[in-house]
């Protein structure tokens, strides 16, 4: 089968990363203004950031190959631990690139590290161990292990837990993707509801609380939940939260009320699900559109990774303007562990609701 290959140097992969940030920009502070209004004010602003944004989503389509390629691995080791696992697998969305780099000032585009990412959920923090330490004693791995981050044993401020393994691909049959950065992810179950519920909410509510932006009520009460959870797992709570468990859990009472967290988890599985040629199929375009109350999952053949990819771009470009609109193309064994893999763009927060509850508990 045909994979995307880069076609631009890398001085040109972040020039457009930077008309992405620069041009888009304006748009976000101007109110109702869209694009095409904006676009009349701005000469040649359509040709400038559709040129970018073909080099951006060919830059995104390269590293499906080396990302392929990882989750493979991290699958067979996997499916030889005797633990419940999930192992999917994503290409960064074209707004959460975008974000990213408005963040992170300076960052080059070319050397984003989770263009792409895969994943590997399994059941404990301990089996969570047990997998990282097969990639750390590894003499077989054809990749360069550039980094490992345990945000289980230091937890971000924002609560998020898991470990991260920063590979850079090395092949000797396809050089042309050679030094693309993959993210892998490994967490818990409890950890991947955690992450999976700030997603959706920070989604929903208008807020990048995944990236420790928003109202400071919402950010304060999955610092809490984070640190619950990690007290049940036996692993190291967020530092910012209360050391004594009564202290805790009576903060976190009041905020559940304050919210409503229950009652708000629940309106979002109300949403449709509509499905199209998801039966056989390998990747899968998911396209959540709240204003509509729908999910839509259209699925692809691997064969088809090209075709599905312009699927991706074009329907992100056709949500640009809907609000909470989120659209995501993954790769997982079948529909129904694409579910699990990624409850937050099927509003599923059973898992993390039933944490809540039990944290409530005392």
């Amino acid at each position: 089968m045909a994979w995307a290959v880069p076609e631009f140097s890398r001085s040109k992969v972040d020039a457009a990363g930077d008309i992405l940030i620069r041009e888009f920009s304006p748009i976000a502070s101007a109110g109702d203004m869209s694009v095409d209004d904006y676009a009349d004010q701005y000469e040649g602003f359509h040709h400038e950031l559709t040129a970018a944004l073909q080099v951006i989503n060919n830059w995104r389509s390269s590293h499906s190959y080396p990302l392929n390629a990882l989750q493979m691995s991290l699958r067979r080791r996997v499916r030889n631990m005797k633990t419940a696992w999930l192992v999917a697998q994503r290409i960064k969305r074209l707004p959460a690139i975008q974000l990213k780099l408005r963040i992170n000032k300076g960052m080059q585009l070319s050397r984003m590290q989770d263009i792409g990412g895969c994943r590997a959920v399994v059941s404990t923090v301990r089996m969570v161990n047990h997998l990282v330490s097969t990639y750390q004693g590894s003499k077989s791995m054809k990749h360069e292990l550039v980094r490992i981050t345990d945000y289980i044993e230091k937890p971000r401020p924002t609560g998020y837990r898991s470990v991260h393994l920063i590979y850079r691909h090395q092949s000797e049959t396809h050089q042309e993707y050679n030094n693309l950065r993959i993210e892998m992810q490994i967490r818990s179950r409890l950890q991947h509801a955690w992450a999976a519920a700030v997603e959706t909410i920070g989604e929903f509510i208008g807020q990048a609380l995944k990236s420790n932006l928003g109202e400071a009520n919402w950010l304060r009460f999955f610092q809490l939940m984070s640190s619950a959870i990690a007290l049940k797992e036996k692993s190291a709570p967020c530092p910012a939260t209360p050391p004594r468990r009564a202290d805790l859990i009576k903060e976190l009472r009041h905020l559940t009320r304050t919210l409503r967290v229950e009652e708000t988890l629940q309106t979002f599985g109300t949403l449709a699900e509509r499905r199209v040629g998801t039966a056989g199929a390998d990747l899968f375009l998911i396209a959540t559109n709240p204003a509509r109350k729908t999910v839509d999952v259209t699925g692809f053949p691997l064969r088809e990774s090209e075709k599905a990819m312009e699927r991706y771009s074009d329907t992100e470009r056709s949500f640009a303007d809907t609000a909470g609109a989120q659209v995501v193309l993954v790769s997982v064994d079948s529909l129904e562990k694409l579910r699990r893999a990624y409850p937050s763009y099927f509003l599923e927060s059973r898992v993390f609701t039933k944490a809540l509850k039990e944290a409530l508990r005392g």
